[in-house]
């Protein structure tokens, strides 16, 4: 630790012997490096030993027997040398140290730079928020299913075989006990394939594509025999899945952990309370409608209209006399003892129309066209006009325009009372 060189952002270094460098965490907690992170690149042009020097990193200090063996797998995974690699120190992470080792006098660089927006950082964030708020309908997605398969088959093979397994497995408690070991190991695998991602593309680019092709191929086959998930129980128990899964996203999306917690918390206050607030917001809605005053909407009808809606109503209203003098209730006998003529009413009742031949055709001839009434009104209109003109008739064209006004005014109210 005291003759380890510490490294500050923006640091470059050149140097050619052996030497180890730390960089120590600020505790201090900005909301600006909520997705930073620091890459530190260390390049030559010729081989050198990298070595990580961090507590984790040392076998002896292991309290338990899987974490002797983890750091042990961490030792034959770490790549021995190389003339480039890459760190990426996540933001309020842990303490790093480390050592390089040049086999020859040859120097190397050291450049230390800050990422103030890391994509893969925004990447896990976003898919945990998106994962954790469709869960319901991606579980019983049948393409999401399939794509679950192979990831889960690429990522944690053991976990994968295990499930296809299943079936052979005759008690649930050896099944859950052999699950939960598939899952440690199978989460460690995938902790050491990430820290190790560059040094296994760059050194073992075939077999890394050979393993993901046949792999995959592999778990589409066995997804695709079995069959996407029918019951609701395994529905359930798979949507489950996906909502821990969105956690752990979000939890290392983030670089302070007390952002994740609460953003944590909001997504399981928001789910459970999604359906209160639906049921109140129905429930406003409905009382809303309710002691909403509505407003009137006039509607204005062409003559047509006014004709046949007349004629509709008529007949509507006829019919429910008809129904209500049918009825028992119905006081046939005063109704009969006070009209003239009993005999029609007892037609009308039983299908006849109200108004007789004669009296329809009387009607016309009084109020239709050509009758008596129109003529006294058209005429009584014309003398009224005559009286309104004005006593002196010695005036210009434009007084005689007027009176031809005057004069063709009746025509139109004629009309209106046609």
């Amino acid at each position: 630790g005291k003759n380890c060189s510490l490294l500050q952002e923006m640091d470059v270094i050149q140097k050619q012997d052996e030497n180890c460098y730390c960089y120590v965490q600020n505790r201090t907690i900005h909301l600006q490096y909520l997705w930073s992170t620091l890459q530190i690149k260390i390049s030559s042009r010729e081989k050198f030993r990298f070595e990580p020097i961090s507590e984790k990193n040392n076998c002896r200090n292991s309290e338990t027997v899987f974490e002797f063996a983890a750091c042990a797998v961490q030792i034959l995974w770490k790549p021995e040398t190389c003339t480039e690699t890459f760190l990426s120190i996540k933001q309020y992470g842990e303490d790093v140290c480390f050592k390089i080792q040049p086999f020859k006098i040859e120097p190397y660089m050291v450049r230390v730079k800050r990422e103030m927006l890391d994509g893969k950082l925004l990447f896990l964030f976003v898919a945990g928020i998106f994962l954790f708020h469709f869960a319901n309908s991606l579980s019983r997605n049948a393409k999401f299913f399939y794509l679950s398969g192979i990831i889960l088959g690429v990522l944690a093979l053991l976990v994968f075989v295990l499930l296809t397994l299943k079936r052979f497995i005759p008690r649930h408690s050896t099944f859950w006990i052999l699950m939960s070991g598939s899952w440690m190991v199978s989460l460690y695998f995938i902790y050491c394939f990430k820290e190790n991602i560059q040094w296994l593309w760059s050194e073992h680019k075939n077999y890394l594509l050979g393993y993901f092709l046949g792999v995959g191929i592999t778990s589409f086959a066995i997804c695709y025999q079995h069959g996407p998930l029918t019951t609701e129980l395994n529905i359930t128990l798979f949507t489950w899945t996906l909502q821990l899964t969105a956690f752990v996203l979000i939890y290392f999306g983030v670089t302070i952990p007390q952002v994740a917690y609460a953003v944590i918390a909001v997504s399981l206050c928001s789910k459970g309370l999604c359906y209160p607030l639906g049921a109140a917001c129905h429930i406003a809605r409905k009382m809303k409608h309710h002691f909403k005053s509505k407003k009137l909407v006039f509607k204005y009808l062409t003559e047509e209209e006014y004709r046949e809606q007349g004629e509709n109503e008529t007949l509507r209203a006829l019919e429910e006399l008809r129904s209500f003098c049918r009825s028992p209730d119905f006081p046939s006998w005063i109704a009969i003892s006070k009209l003239q003529a009993p005999h029609r009413f007892a037609a009308f009742v039983l299908g006849s129309p109200h108004v007789s031949p004669a009296e329809a055709k009387m009607h016309d001839e009084q109020y239709g066209i050509g009758s008596s009434f129109l003529e006294e009104q058209l005429f009584e209109t014309r003398a009224q006009s005559e009286q309104d003109e004005p006593a002196n008739s010695v005036h210009e064209e434009d007084e005689e325009n007027e009176n031809e006004m005057h004069t063709q005014i009746p025509l139109p109210y004629a009309t209106e009372l046609l």
